[in-house]
């Protein structure tokens, strides 16, 4: 090979050596920066804090993907899903999932999935964002008259959230009377589809951790309680007593 042909080979090869070499990570940043919100009559809320609040658990990359790519799409599927059904998609998302059986068959399954989706998830953003710690007050003594103390309860719901098989989440419910239960969900189904209401939870689906703990969920699901907001969760246990808690 002349040493002009094997120059005029470097100079090809060198663009593509540089674009191998960037993180797989960092490829799809122009996608991010266009995903559209999604539009319909349910909408998004936007994240109540930045990506990286919750980097003692989650990294922001992972909290950007997940809000804007899996619960964004759930938002536009389900939308898409009830676009032919102006009745059903006029009806707050609660009361839509709880009347899951009066959904036609053939969109049932969308709206289940997608519907729960976006139930858990606008909870799932409300009750992080803060440093952790253990809730005061009437919350504190529910916890203690129902699992004994609060390192009990938080034993217990690590591990049903660790016991779920694949993909799904682990809830805590509240009833009117403030009586709290643990309950594991596969897939995006709530407990708002047994007509129940959901006080906090958390997301195993392994996208919600896999890219900073691979397999190992028993240790995101511990750092996890490091991003609590307990005000947040206070408010949902006081406002499930009062009967206004949706989702």
């Amino acid at each position: 090979m002349t040493l002009l042909r094997r120059r005029s080979l470097l100079r090809g090869l060198a663009p593509l050596s540089a674009a191998m070499a960037l993180p797989a990570l960092a490829l799809p940043r122009a996608a991010l920066a266009q995903a559209p919100a999604p539009a319909g009559p349910y909408t998004q809320a936007p994240m109540p804090y930045a990506f990286g609040a919750n980097e003692a658990a989650i990294d922001a990359r992972t909290m950007e993907l997940h809000y804007r790519f899996h619960h964004g799409g759930q938002v536009a599927g389900l939308n898409n899903a009830l676009r032919d059904h102006g009745q059903l998609s006029a009806l707050p998302l609660d009361q839509l999932l709880g009347r899951l059986g009066e959904v036609p068959e053939a969109v049932r399954t969308a709206v289940r999935n997608n519907g729960g989706g976006h139930a858990n998830h606008t909870m799932f953003w409300e009750i992080m964002g803060g440093s952790g710690g253990e809730p005061q007050g009437e919350l504190a003594e529910a916890i203690a008259r129902d699992f004994t103390d609060f390192a009990t309860f938080r034993s217990r719901f690590n591990t049903a959230a660790n016991g779920v098989f694949g993909s799904g989440w682990a809830f805590v419910t509240v009833n009117r009377e403030g009586r709290l239960a643990l309950v594991t969900k596969g897939g995006q189904d709530s407990p708002l589809m047994d007509g129940q209401r959901v006080l906090m939870g958390n997301d195993v689906w392994e996208h919600a951790y896999y890219l900073r703990y691979q397999n190992r969920r028993a240790e995101y699901t511990g750092n996890w309680w490091n991003v609590l907001d307990w005000q947040k969760i206070s408010a949902r246990y006081a406002a499930a007593k009062a009967g206004t808690l949706t989702v």
